[in-house]
């Protein structure tokens, strides 16, 4: 997949997760399309393991498939680094 492909999918499946995950998540387009290629990742890797069994390093391509892929893995990484940068409330 070019560069161009990667970043619309970024885009669109980061934009969708920032809208379904609750909260401020911030960063701006930069942080969204960043956000989104993440989760192509994750969820295109969960994707193979749960279907082979293996794990493999893998994205999904620009498709319906492809983004709800990417989206369910954006917010998986939303989940990861709101678990990871929480602060304790005193």
């Amino acid at each position: 997949m070019n560069i161009l492909a990667w970043i619309v999918l970024g885009l669109i499946a980061g934009a969708i997760a920032k809208a379904i995950y609750p909260g401020h998540q911030g960063g701006g387009i930069l942080g969204t399309i960043l956000l989104g290629i993440i989760g192509a990742f994750i969820g295109g890797s969960l994707g193979v393991y749960f279907s082979t069994g293996t794990f493999a390093l893998a994205a999904p391509t620009l498709s319906i498939t492809g983004i709800l892929v990417a989206v369910l893995g954006a917010i998986i990484a939303v989940l990861l680094w709101n678990l990871l940068t929480r602060r304790s409330a005193v």
